[in-house]
């Protein structure tokens, strides 16, 4: 049976594509999660008022890839250190979050944070948000596979490219087939 967890970890373009590239990842959807405003759009969670954070939503399959493993990754394509920060994108909406369905989910979330801050991985401390899941809110179809449609955007040039290499270096062994 498939799991699903949802990543914020700054602009859902990135995580998107990065967790697109798994293997045992069966689908993985932008949107919106953790505000107070209900269907929200791009424009209005871009404003930093409704509260929400840009994720991902990630549709896995836990004898392929584990939620460690997804985590291992989510740690490794973001800077879970800097407070509603990624790069150049201010604000709440790009803050590192876990959105955890259960308890199991929520356990491991903190013994990875746990574990990645007693090796003393990053120069600072993680500010990763543990949160349970709410409502989520399904992205407008233009965000929907946006790096893939749009490589040569210069954010997806010059932001996405750089995680999704990352990606491929450090997890080769965990990607689909191209």
């Amino acid at each position: 049976m498939n799991e699903i967890i949802t990543l914020g970890g700054g602009c859902f373009w990135c995580t998107e594509a990065v967790f697109q590239r798994l293997n045992g990842v069966v689908s993985v959807q932008p949107g919106y999660m953790g505000g107070q405003t209900e269907n929200p759009t791009y424009e209005e969670v871009c404003t930093g008022m409704t509260g929400h954070a840009e994720v991902s939503r990630i549709e896995f399959d836990p004898e392929v890839i584990s939620l460690e493993e997804i985590l291992e990754v989510f740690f490794t394509t973001h800077d879970p250190t800097t407070l509603n920060r990624q790069g150049n994108d201010i604000g709440t909406q790009y803050r590192s979050v876990i959105f955890y369905k259960d308890t199991h989910q929520k356990e491991i979330a903190e013994k990875a944070i746990a574990v990645l801050e007693q090796a003393q991985v990053f120069d600072r401390s993680i500010v990763t948000d543990v949160q349970p899941a709410s409502t989520f809110y399904v992205a407008e179809n233009y965000h929907h596979n946006y790096y893939n449609n749009n490589k040569s955007q210069p954010y997806c040039t010059f932001v996405v490219s750089k995680k999704v290499d990352k990606l491929k270096k450090v997890f080769k062994d965990k990607l689909k087939e191209e």
